[in-house]
């Protein structure tokens, strides 16, 4: 279940939001020397956040570990989370250095079995 990391978000400015927006809303949150910018919504039966490194004012692209820390900040460890790859004819790209995570809001949807992927 989708879980916004509530001291993250940003309460001021223009893209302000509070807790009565739910799981929507701007969050930066900090990691070490850089911040990871992350824009979150739920809505059209889908959880989703949108995520870039932020250091100082450049923008970086986030590794495999970086998303699976912020997957573990807005969804629970045994939830399951995709990143999507679109047929070319689908592609949309706002911005460069961003990736995303998704999750259907029933949480329902067809997973290889890890044996596909290698020995645990």
């Amino acid at each position: 279940m989708m879980h916004v990391p509530e001291r993250y978000r940003i309460k001021d400015g223009q893209f302000r939001t509070n807790e009565y927006d739910g799981n929507n809303g701007l969050f930066l949150i900090p990691h070490g020397s850089f911040y990871f910018q992350c824009i979150a919504s739920d809505g059209a039966d889908w959880e989703h956040v949108s995520v870039t490194l932020r250091i100082k004012n450049k923008y970086n692209t986030p590794s495999w570990d970086d998303m699976c820390y912020i997957k573990d900040l807005f969804w629970d460890e045994e939830d399951t989370v995709i990143q999507i790859h679109p047929k070319k004819s689908e592609y949309v790209n706002n911005h460069p250095y961003v990736l995303h995570l998704w999750r259907p809001s029933n949480g329902i949807f067809p997973t290889p079995d890890s044996i596909l992927v290698g020995i645990k």
